[in-house]
């Protein structure tokens, strides 16, 4: 009788045992959410961006808008360095309030967001952490924003940005 009961308090302690791993793996599950996982397509453009190593030396933008390019003197902080481990980038700029052409990533880049007070034609900043504006006007704000270039001549940068969505090609200028 002392050996059958022996057989049980094993068979007992196996399987509270294996009880317990059930509830961990169970519990492990629970604690991931889909809306949490990223997909393999996010994490190799994730990688791929990755791979980009910023030239730190260069401060010259290049922004070629249809026929016409434009030179711009960029800013030294660590948005500038996120966003130069972007380019070349070619995107698809949306119109907003006849003043602003703008485009958001799908990521954040740094920010260090202030208020200029005044924004002016040729201003190429960071709005937010994600979204990248190119003024084609000069006026007044109370929005705060993260300085990435200035387009050093904006002669013909209204008429090359037209009234409705445009394509712009922003690349690093390293002859000089």
């Amino acid at each position: 009788m002392l050996l059958r009961s022996d057989k049980q308090s094993n068979v007992m302690k196996n399987t509270w045992i294996i009880l317990i791993q059930l509830t961990l793996v169970v519990v492990a599950f629970m604690a991931c959410k889909n809306d949490d996982m990223e997909t393999v397509e996010t994490i190799k453009s994730r990688a791929q961006e990755d791979i980009k190593t910023p030239d730190t030396t260069v401060n010259r933008l290049i922004l070629q808008i249809g026929e016409k390019t434009f030179s711009a003197t960029l800013a030294n902080n660590a948005t500038v360095t996120a966003f130069k481990a972007r380019l070349p980038l070619t995107i698809s700029m949306d119109e907003l309030n006849a003043n602003e052409k703008y485009y958001r990533f799908s990521g954040n880049l740094p920010s260090n967001p202030s208020n200029p007070g005044r924004i002016e034609n040729g201003d190429i900043i960071l709005y937010t952490s994600n979204t990248l504006v190119l003024f084609y006007e000069t006026f007044s704000t109370s929005y705060t924003y993260t300085r990435i270039a200035k387009i050093d001549d904006v002669s013909g940068l209204k008429a090359a940005l037209g009234s409705g969505n445009v394509t712009v090609l922003f690349s690093l200028d390293k002859t000089n």
